[in-house]
Parts: structure tokens; C-alpha cells; sequence
């Protein structure tokens, strides 16, 4: 099955979290970076969190000390934990290969960060 599939999006109040869910194909997974990046309305989609095939991570500044990325090798499943949500990081998450390429980007997931 060729296709990513992310979740745990929602509506989250500022100060709340969410903590996502992204299964991508083992062919995209393994051996590779696994990133999550973000759209917001009306701007380009941006690389906000990486981890390396070793686990390192690596987040913009804007996430730091609020989202955790990891990812368990056995299930190709990659998480970001969100804390501290902010009404800024409204946007639809998507995850994939770091750099992003070979195959289709999945739907996403909506998160609303909104009181």
C-alpha cells in the first residue's frame, strides 16, 4: 500500500495539545528521514520537524521546546507530539521523507488552534 496516511488532528485551545499519527509506505520509510511539515492558509508548505534514521531531530524555531517528533521503525509510523499549541500553528500536517521526494503526498491532518 503506496499511500501516507496521518491523523490526531483536531481543535485544540491555546496551551493544549494534540499528538499526531503518520503511516507511511516501508518504501518511503525505511532508511530514510521522516518529517513533518505544515501548510497554513495561503502559504507554502514548510518543514517544521526531522528525524534521521539514528533519531536525531532537528525543529524550526518556532516549534522548539513545544513538538516532539519520533517514529517506530516496526510499524513505519511517525508521531509529533504538540504542546503549548499556539493559534499559529493552525495548519494541515502532512508527513514525508526528508527531502521530500518519490511518492504522493497523503491528505493531512487538520489541526485548529483556536478558543
Amino acid at each position: 500500500q503506496l499511500q501516507v496516511v496521518e491523523s490526531g488532528g483536531g481543535l485544540a485551545q491555546p496551551g493544549g495539545s494534540l499528538k499526531l499519527s503518520c503511516v507511511a509506505p516501508r518504501v518511503m520509510f525505511t532508511g530514510n528521514a521522516m518529517g513533518w511539515y505544515r501548510q497554513a492558509p495561503g502559504k507554502e508548505r514548510v518543514l517544521v520537524a526531522t528525524i534521521s534514521r539514528a533519531g536525531g531531530r532537528i525543529y524550526v524555531d518556532s516549534v522548539k521546546g513545544r513538538f516532539t517528533i519520533s517514529r517506530d521503525d516496526s510499524r513505519n509510523t511517525v508521531y509529533l507530539q504538540m504542546i503549548n499549541l499556539k493559534p499559529e500553528d493552525t495548519a494541515v500536517y502532512y508527513c514525508h521523507r526528508v527531502p521530500a521526494l518519490g511518492l504522493a503526498w497523503g491528505q493531512g491532518t487538520q489541526v485548529t488552534v483556536s478558543s
